[in-house]
Order: structure tokens, then sequence, then C-alpha cells
């Protein structure tokens, strides 16, 4: 990846990534419950959503810097993913962030954080509840079957 030191340096290369213990909770906590996640699953999200949120993070950060600011702040990210394209997610986001911010308001000892789960079939009564995901609209090619 990007992010590696040197070669064969794997603590290096593994600073920049989420733990792989929340990343693997959030994949269960959206399955039903007989479905196993192989190590190797867990990992490719791992790395995934890690990049992700280093690709957003880098675009809100540049936004800041030209406007000579030192605080990347929540509408900062919402920007920058629009900025990048996933303007899709804005809205679901943006709630989300309100609902943190009034949580936070309202209990200055509070360590959970709003459902976002919840916050997205709120916003968008479509997404089914058996997959509720901010992801769930995305549409993929099918691959032809094998011949």
């Amino acid at each position: 990846t990007s992010h590696a030191g040197a070669a064969g340096d794997t603590s290096k290369e593994h600073d920049w990534l989420l733990p792989i213990a929340n990343v693997a909770r959030i994949m269960k906590k959206t399955l039903p419950d007989n479905v196993k996640i192989s190590k190797e699953s867990k990992e490719c999200v791992q790395e995934c959503v890690s990049e992700f949120i280093s690709f957003i993070t880098s675009e809100a950060s540049d936004n800041c810097r030209s406007e000579r600011r030192k605080t990347i702040n929540g509408e900062d990210i919402l920007n920058a993913m629009a900025l990048l394209g996933f303007d899709n997610y804005s809205e679901t986001m943006k709630v989300y962030l309100q609902r943190f911010r009034e949580s936070q308001k309202t209990d200055r000892n509070a360590s959970g954080l709003p459902d976002l789960v919840a916050t997205v079939q709120s916003v968008d009564p479509e997404l089914s509840p058996s997959v509720p995901n901010v992801f769930a609209h995305q549409t993929y090619p099918q691959q032809p079957p094998p011949q």
C-alpha cells in the first residue's frame, strides 16, 4: 500500500489501519448472527475503510490548509465527501453529525455515539432492515455465470 514503510516493515504498514477488532465488530453488527466472516474479508475491509478515511481526510485537510485553518471539522469532511463524488451519502452523514452533536450537548459524559444504522434508516426508509448500511444503494454489475 502507499502507506507502507520500508519493505518488510509490517508494523509501520499497519499503523495507519483501523483496529481490525473494531472493523470486525461493525461488520458483524450488520450481518445475520449465523454468518461468519473470514480473516481475509476482515483484513480487506480494514484496508478499504482505512484507505477511504485517509482519502476523505486528505481532501478535507487540503481545504483547511487553503483556508489557513489547522482544525478539520465535520463540515470539512462532508464537503470533502461531496467534492470527491460521495455526495449521495452526505445527507445521511449530515443527520448523523447533527445527532452526534446533540448527544454531546445533552450528556457531556456520554461515551456512546448515535446509532448510524438507525440514522441511515430514518433518513432513507427504503433501506432494508436486513442490510442496514449506507452502501445499500450501490448497484454493482453482475458477473456472468462461469462457463
